[in-house]
């Protein structure tokens, strides 16, 4: 079975991120597919490169890095919401005119339309929140 994968909470703000991520790793470990993880809203900030939470506890952005590099995960940032939030990749930075590469390994911004065809090409969809 194909899954595409929604989070919208922010990694301090909820357990959504967390509780997506395992269940991630279990459908891996049935043979099942994921197709695409989709950041939402101020989930966002799981793509942040420059996270960095105290040395006992996880760092969510490496973490999910890690994920999509293991596993092949296509992991998408939603632009509007990153650019409203202040993370932006190398071009788009460039575009504006600023410095930044705030995005971590493995992440990549996309529109909305990934959502969709990540709706369309899955089997089932699931919204963390």
């Amino acid at each position: 079975m194909k899954f595409a994968i929604q989070v919208n909470a922010s990694p301090y703000a909820s357990g959504c991120g967390d509780t997506a991520y395992q269940f991630i790793k279990a459908t891996l470990a049935k043979k099942h597919q994921i197709f695409r993880v989709f950041f939402y809203f101020d989930a966002i900030y799981y793509a942040f490169q420059t996270m960095s939470p105290p040395d006992d506890e996880q760092n969510p952005a490496r973490r999910w890095s890690e994920l999509a590099k293991n596993y092949d995960i296509d992991l998408v940032i939603c632009i509007s919401a990153a650019q409203r939030r202040g993370l932006l990749c190398e071009d788009e930075a460039k575009r504006q005119g600023k410095q930044d590469n705030d995005l971590a390994e493995g992440f990549r911004i996309s529109g909305l339309g990934q959502l969709v065809e990540a709706m369309l090409e899955a089997d089932r969809f699931i919204v963390f929140r």
